[in-house]
């Protein structure tokens, strides 16, 4: 039995960019983070007695004799690529609802490759995970989604993650002194909106009109050297407060893509923070939902917790590991 533990993420500024339909054309880039909230994917060799070959517990359970017949698109076309064709049960367990923004789809696909290599005693790279996650997702199964979550969420902390026209995405640790993340991290405030979207929807109609807002993306690309700046500047010449403002202008370039991404509610509860003392903010993932992240200095914290309080505040704090194996029996791999 194996059991993986794979972070969700946080993007910070760059998100779009990392669309097929973007990067084809020139470099795409995306400043994100892994947070500690994980998916767990627990697979298990069964013995040739089951009365079922294949089992997956998921929002349903699973019972299939055949891979074609299995119903969750992720587990189906990972056990086909990894030519698993013996008994196994696979079992999910999540921090984090489903369609949150926080990349839970890609962190799924990434625990699940993991988990399944591993039980059959293969040792891969971070690297080689991430990109057969996105593989699955993308090139099989047709999502339109991009390729950041699948690798914040296979090496953990803090990166710059670029994507490059001939498919090859680089990630790029952030230098980032102790002192200065500590402040970061204190200064993020995370609430669940309670509203639920497909972020494959929203991408869609973003994917669809990427000609006409090129330009908008390039201006989000743009701002990520100049927030990495931030968090590699020495720590008594740091001026963190720019990181709330560096994403009030992602936000702003962001909800003028497409009428899909913000909607009243969603702007109503993000003045509510700015009047209360955020320096900037934005909704995580695709749009229409899911988490709202404000930065906020120390003085101003508890004002917008308060001014949101009909919202889920969540406490966060930065995970560095990325995808990581939890458990091994080594009894009952192949």
């Amino acid at each position: 039995m194996i059991i993986t533990k794979t972070p969700y993420r946080i993007s910070f500024v760059g998100g779009g960019t990392d669309l097929k339909s973007f990067y084809a054309e020139e470099a795409g880039q995306v400043l994100s983070v892994s947070i500690n909230k994980y998916i767990y994917i627990v697979v298990k060799r069964q013995i040739g007695i089951v009365e079922y070959k294949y089992r997956v517990n998921w929002s349903k359970v699973e019972f299939k004799n055949s891979v074609d017949d299995i119903e969750h698109p992720i587990v189906r076309e990972a056990l086909k690529l990894l030519s698993i064709d013996f008994p196994i049960e696979i079992t999910t367990f999540a921090d984090i609802p489903a369609q949150t923004g926080l990349g839970s789809s890609s962190a799924f696909a990434v625990g699940l490759v993991h988990a399944l290599y591993a039980l059959k005693c293969q040792m891969v790279t971070k690297h080689e995970i991430a990109n057969l996650a996105a593989h699955i997702e993308i090139d099989l199964l047709g999502r339109t989604i991009g390729k950041q979550d699948h690798y914040a969420s296979a090496y953990g902390n803090l990166n710059v993650l670029t994507f490059h026209s001939n498919e090859e995405v680089t990630v790029e640790p952030v230098i980032c002194n102790r002192e200065i993340r500590r402040e970061l991290e204190s200064n993020l405030l995370l609430f669940y909106t309670r509203l639920k979207r497909d972020a494959s929807e929203i991408l869609e109609s973003q994917n669809d009109s990427v000609i006409k807002t090129r330009d908008i993306l390039q201006k989000m690309r743009d701002l990520v050297p100049e927030l990495r700046q931030v968090l590699n500047a020495e720590s008594d010449k740091s001026d963190i407060s720019k990181f709330g403002r560096i994403l009030h202008q992602n936000w702003m370039l962001k909800r003028s893509i497409t009428n899909d991404i913000s909607n009243p509610q969603i702007d109503e509860y993000y003045e509510k923070a700015k009047a209360a003392g955020a320096e900037g903010g934005k909704l995580l993932g695709a749009g229409g939902g899911g988490f709202l992240l404000f930065y906020v200095e120390p003085k101003f914290r508890q004002k917008v917790i308060d001014a949101l309080n009909d919202l889920y505040h969540m406490a966060v704090e930065f995970d560095s590991d990325g995808t990581r194996i939890t458990y091994y029996d080594q009894d009952n791999v192949i």
